[in-house]
């Protein structure tokens, strides 16, 4: 009993780390938002969002680039996570209600068959998902195994607003996405 409630204590404290590391790197990490799995960075404490780009479950590619300028809402999900079956509903809402103000969704799918994550994605969610059996997107936004779901939010500039470890929901989802999006408006001539 003991072993198990000191292997927790280690697991959440080692998360919890892990957790700024996605918000910002150095001694900015401190001045970023905790509130328990969620981490919000103001502007001025933001991080550049590494590359980001794959073959999409649908065919063709993707380049992360291609969005500047959106807010991008980037969900690491994988077939055989409940969890993120009980989100896929709410994340789509999220992605139709925020869209029309320059909004976009990127899914990346982790640890899974293509064949199981094609599945999993016919008619729950209408927005791109890169394949990434080997998490290496996940890795290079810090976001352990372990943690599946997990979501980011990034501003119009490319860096790191919100990092979420755990299913959202669209009641908690939407007005992040909305806020992040108000900071400025989508450039001329933006989707």
């Amino acid at each position: 009993m003991l072993t198990r409630r000191l292997a927790a204590a280690l697991l959440a404290a080692v998360t919890a780390g892990t957790a700024l590391v996605g918000c910002s790197s150095g001694s900015q990490e401190s001045r970023c938002a905790v509130d328990g799995s969620t981490v919000t960075c103001a502007p001025d404490q933001r991080s550049k969002t590494p590359k980001v780009s794959g073959e999409l479950l649908t065919g063709g590619s993707y380049d992360i680039s291609r969005d500047r300028g959106q807010v991008v809402v980037v969900n690491f999900w994988g077939s055989w996570c409940a969890p993120c079956r009980a989100e896929a509903d709410d994340l789509e809402a999220t992605y139709q209600a925020t869209k029309g103000s320059g909004v976009t969704f990127l899914g990346i799918n982790v640890q899974d068959s293509k064949d199981k994550a094609i599945a999993f994605e016919e008619g729950r969610v209408t927005y791109p998902s890169i394949f990434d059996p080997a998490s290496r997107q996940a890795l290079n936004f810090d976001i352990p195994p372990n943690t599946t779901p997990a979501t980011v939010v990034l501003d119009r500039e490319g860096r790191i607003a919100v990092v979420i470890r755990r299913a959202v929901t669209r009641d908690e989802l939407r007005p992040i996405v909305e806020d992040i999006a108000a900071e400025s408006p989508p450039p001329n001539g933006s989707r």
